[in-house]
Order: structure tokens, then C-alpha cells, then sequence
């Protein structure tokens, strides 16, 4: 399977970008974003590119790929409804078409968040944006596209967020992670979980459109 991989320098992506690279039936993987990964691996190629919107440079080097797991995002905290829209579906849109035109029978998966809004009646803006780019990427001519929507994710195997701010949430909460999986256990997963069900749900595809946290979940658990 070859991949392209959007957003490999965020927390899930890099969490995506493990399970990749150590999964032996992925052989080629095309990272995308505005900086590179500083990774090395000989299955990893990185295209750099300033304006995520615009794909007319790329030429063919999006052609010939399997599987698309877009995890590029950002929070919408502190942001205008336009400045989060361009990040969350002006980009996601524009890399869907870009992808669709070459590689018509690819696997889309789109991270997207618990809690958003598909109906586009939300109040709350960052719920209706992600509910319209999920709309928008399900409708683009893919083989099949999927949408997940996790809740927490605890980062796994050295994995950290760039953001400050979600660095010290997550160090804060770690020793709580035990007593939400007893709690909440629906709503917890893991990057490697996240990473192990993007490929599982590829190569086998899944029962619906939009998985939640806890289907998640349970397409990247380990097998028994």
C-alpha cells in the first residue's frame, strides 16, 4: 500500500506517520505540509509546499497512491471563522479534489473531531466547519472516504503536540488517563491506535461513513 499523509507534523500525524513507516504492506509514503517531518526512512518522500490550497506545482507526484489520511488541523481557539474554514475545508477540500483527479479509487480518511456537527445547524463554530468539510470530503469521487472522529488521544511512544499550550494539557492529564479509560473508556484512544485503525480501515474499509471514538478505537486494536 502507498500512502500520502497530510498534517505529519502535528501529534496525530506523527502518531499516523509511526504505524506507516513500521507497517511492512505500506511501501511508499508522500508526506505533505508547509514544513518537513525530519524524518528519514527509505519508504518516506516529503513535498513542501507553501500554499496548501494550491496543488498545481505537485505536477503528478500525488498520482499512484492507495490511501490519503489527512490529519492536518489546528484549534480553532483565538482564530476567525475564516482564518479556521481556510485550515479545516479550504485546505482538506483542495487536497481532496487534487488527490480525486489522480487517483480516483483512493481511500480518503478525514480527522476530523467528536462532536462535530455534519448538519451545519451548530451554534458553536468549530463544530459546523468540521461538520462541512466532512460533508464536502464525502462527497468527492474517492473508491471510498472515510471520517473519524476522535475524542482524546493520548500520545503514545514519545509523540508530543507542537502546541504549547496542548504539550502542558496533556502532561497535566497523564496521570488521569488510567481513571478516564475506567470512566469514559468510549472516549479515549491512542495516536498508535489512531495510526493502526487509518490502515485498517484502508485495506478493509468499515461498516460506517463516520467512525466515532470508540470505533476507533477498536479498528486499531491490536490483534488477539
Amino acid at each position: 500500500m502507498d500512502v500520502v499523509l497530510f498534517g505529519g507534523t502535528g501529534m496525530v500525524g506523527q502518531g499516523v506517520l509511526r504505524e506507516c513507516l513500521l507497517d511492512p504492506d505500506v511501501k511508499r509514503v508522500l508526506t505533505v505540509g508547509r514544513s518537513a517531518t525530519g524524518q528519514k526512512n527509505d519508504k518516506l518522500r516529503e513535498v513542501v509546499l507553501p500554499d496548501l490550497t494550491d496543488y498545481s506545482r505537485v505536477g503528478d507526484d500525488l498520482s499512484g497512491y492507495d490511501a490519503c489520511f489527512f490529519c492536518l488541523g489546528v484549534s480553532s481557539m483565538g482564530l476567525s471563522e475564516a482564518e479556521y474554514r481556510r485550515v479545516t475545508y479550504d485546505i482538506a477540500v483542495a487536497a481532496g479534489r487534487a488527490l480525486a483527479d489522480k487517483n480516483p479509487d483512493m481511500t480518503f480518511i478525514f480527522v476530523s473531531g467528536a462532536g462535530s456537527d455534519a448538519s451545519g445547524t451548530s451554534r458553536t463554530m468549530w463544530a459546523r466547519v468540521k461538520g462541512e468539510a466532512e460533508n464536502a470530503i464525502l462527497k468527492l469521487p474517492f473508491g471510498a472516504a472515510y471520517v473519524f472522529r476522535p475524542a482524546f488521544i493520548e500520545p503514545a511512544r514519545g509523540i508530543a503536540s507542537r502546541t504549547r499550550m496542548y504539550r502542558v494539557l496533556y502532561a497535566f492529564m497523564r496521570p488521569l488517563v488510567p481513571l478516564l479509560r475506567v470512566v469514559f473508556p468510549r472516549y479515549v484512544t491512542t495516536t498508535e491506535r489512531v495510526g493502526r485503525a487509518m490502515l485498517n480501515v484502508a485495506r478493509t474499509g468499515a461498516k460506517s461513513r463516520v467512525l466515532e471514538n470508540h470505533e476507533i478505537d477498536a479498528a486499531g486494536a491490536p490483534a488477539r
